[in-house]
């Protein structure tokens, strides 16, 4: 019986791993709020083509706050995460920034 409830309790704090992403930072005008572009390319399903799709996602940062300090600026290469929903269409987390931009 205990050997039983052991192993629930093991399966079900064990979670699979969030999704991750690589794209660009477009905006950082939010309060610990960044979107970032993400861009892939996928061949059309009936005719083959090669085509580039682009999708955005907001993304969560927890020490960016817009006017007074601002962490992730525009054209800054970043990792993020797949996550619990933290708002109306935030469902992502910046895990870490690959790149800064040049334009600084």
């Amino acid at each position: 019986m205990a050997e039983a409830t052991q192993s629930t309790s093991a399966e079900t704090s064990t979670r699979g791993r969030p999704k991750t992403r690589v794209g660009i930072v477009t905006s950082n005008k939010m309060q610990k709020t960044v979107v970032v572009t993400v861009s892939r390319r996928a061949s059309h399903p009936k005719y083959g083509k090669i085509m580039s799709m682009r999708e955005k996602y907001k993304a969560h940062v927890e020490d960016h706050d817009y006017p007074a300090k601002i962490t992730i600026n525009e054209g800054d290469r970043v990792r993020i995460a797949e996550t619990r929903p933290a708002s109306k269409d935030k469902r992502w987390r910046v895990v870490e920034v690959l790149e800064k931009s040049k334009n600084v």
